[in-house]
């Protein structure tokens, strides 16, 4: 007994930060209080009255209401990002995506050579010119 209780302390102890952040985390409350009014009102569209067959039925065929799962879904998943404390990497995507780009518009034998000259004349100006050399080592 006494070892179930131990494995039982040490998840407590692993979930214990997630619970804190989830309590105090305001953001995380209104996502959730969102996500269960939103399926509270899904509910009540779906099945006032009607059989389970016709409240699929309606699923399928209503905009409005699949609109609605997909909001309380993004609700409950920016939750449980907050939670976890997952980080967005958005700004770091959008950098190598453009460093990419750029790279490719630079060296692409088509269009790199007129986009290095527009670089070059931005850079050190119009009239300035600017040779590669590469020294022979031996």
């Amino acid at each position: 007994m006494a070892k179930l209780q131990d494995r039982a302390l040490d998840k407590a102890s692993d979930v214990r930060p997630y619970i804190e952040r989830a309590f105090k985390d305001e953001q995380v409350r209104e996502d959730v209080k969102s996500a269960i009014a939103t399926a509270r009102d899904i509910y009540d569209q779906l099945l006032g009255g009607r059989a389970f067959g016709a409240a699929a039925a309606k699923v399928v065929s209503d905009k409005d209401i699949q609109q609605q799962l997909r909001d309380a879904i993004d609700d409950l998943r920016d939750a449980a990002d907050r939670v976890q404390d997952k980080k967005s990497h958005s700004a770091r995507n959008t950098t190598l995506l453009l460093t990419g780009i750029t790279l490719g518009v630079l060296f692409n034998p088509v269009t790199g050579p007129g986009a290095r000259r527009w670089l070059q004349n931005r850079v050190f100006g119009e009239g300035e010119e600017f040779e590669y050399r590469q020294e022979n080592s031996k």
